[in-house]
Order: structure tokens, then sequence, then C-alpha cells
């Protein structure tokens, strides 16, 4: 297989890749923190193919990103222990570097996430979350790389490492953020750090007013 690339400011690169992912394929584009690599989540062949190319182990979750936190009841249940915290971390956060995991619904397949849980987030960079939602919505998405290697912040990055492996990139220059998203399990109180990310616990618990960690 050859990786097509395509530049971002093409006219025809979000429906392009698109049609892609529908096809079943896998396409990488920049995100607000680095560049991901997606697949349609219900799409359950496609997304074996995502941990296929990142050789990334079965029994690790693929998060969520969403165009728009309308989108969120589709994929996601809230702890009613938490409402309170998950609503304000959404308020200040999304768009933005800050995944939650919390509990998922039934449409969520199995090859997605394995256990009750599921990671989503809403990026910030316009650019990815109108691909999104020109997918429909929801993507499963998780850093374009493979598993245990560097996070890339370029598309020259990705190509690198998943050249032959993947239907499409679309370069979008290098992403602004650069340090992967904070996660935070939302599904008992208070939350708890998973990974330390762009947003630091000292500033979450500003919002939340306590935190757990487990670093």
């Amino acid at each position: 297989m050859k990786t097509e690339i395509i530049h971002a400011a093409s006219p025809e690169a979000q429906q392009h890749a698109a049609k892609v992912l529908r096809a079943g394929g896998l396409v990488a584009f920049p995100t607000d923190t680095v560049y991901g690599l997606a697949a349609l989540p219900w799409d359950t062949q496609a997304v074996e193919r995502l941990y296929e190319a990142k050789e990334r182990p079965s029994e690790r979750a693929i998060p969520l990103l969403l165009s728009d936190a309308e989108h969120l009841p589709r994929v996601a249940a809230i702890p009613p222990l938490c409402r309170d915290s998950v609503s304000r971390l959404i308020g200040r956060y999304w768009p933005g570097a800050l995944t939650l995991v919390l509990l998922k619904t039934e449409a969520v397949p199995e090859v997605v996430s394995r256990g009750a849980t599921v990671a989503v987030r809403v990026p910030a960079l316009a650019l990815a979350r109108s691909l999104i939602r020109a997918a429909g919505g929801v993507l499963a998405v998780t850093s374009a790389n493979i598993s245990g290697q560097p996070s890339p912040v370029t598309a020259e990055e990705v190509e690198s490492q998943l050249d032959g492996r993947i239907e499409l990139i679309i370069n979008g220059g290098p992403c602004p953020g650069g340090v992967p998203s904070t996660i935070v399990d939302c599904t008992s109180a208070p939350p708890t750090v998973l990974r330390r990310g762009a947003i630091s616990p000292a500033e979450l618990e500003t919002v939340l007013g306590a935190v757990n960690t487990t670093q």
C-alpha cells in the first residue's frame, strides 16, 4: 500500500478523508495536541487495522474524538456522582486537551474498548473537528505512531512511522500543542488523573477543588 498525502488546504481534503474512512481506511490528521490516526468506531475491521498499523496491544482501548460535545450521549454515560465535576470540566476545557474516561454506552464496540469505560475528547483544532464532523461526528482516534515511539507533531513524522500502513495523511502543518492530552477518570469521585498532559493536576484542582493522581 502507498500512503497518500494531501494538504489540509486542498478543497477536497476533508470530504476525501471522510470517503476513505467510510470505505474502511485509516486516516492521520493533526489535532490540537499531536497527529491522530483515525478509523470509524462502528467499523470493527477498520479499528482492528488501526491496532495492527500501530502495533498497539489489543487490551489498550482507543479513545473517541467528537466534533462537538452534543455527540457525547451517543457514546458515554456520566455516573450520577460525577455529573457536577464532568459539567465543570467540559465547560472549562472542551474543546481542548482534556480526555474524560466515562461509562461507555452500548453503541461503543468491544474492539474500541473491551472494558466498561470509554475515553472521549473534543479537540480544540477547528480542522480536526471539521474532519470528524464530515465523518459523522465521532471517530476512534489515537496517536499516529508505532506504539512506544514518539507521538508525531508533523505529517512528515507520521509518514516516517506509518507509510505503507495507512491509506491517507492530511498534512495540516505542525500541531499547535505538541503535548498529549491529560486523561481524567470521571467514573468515581473525586476524579483521578490517569495521564499527565497538557493540563496539570494543579490546574484541574482550581476547577474541581480536588483530584486524585496515579503518578
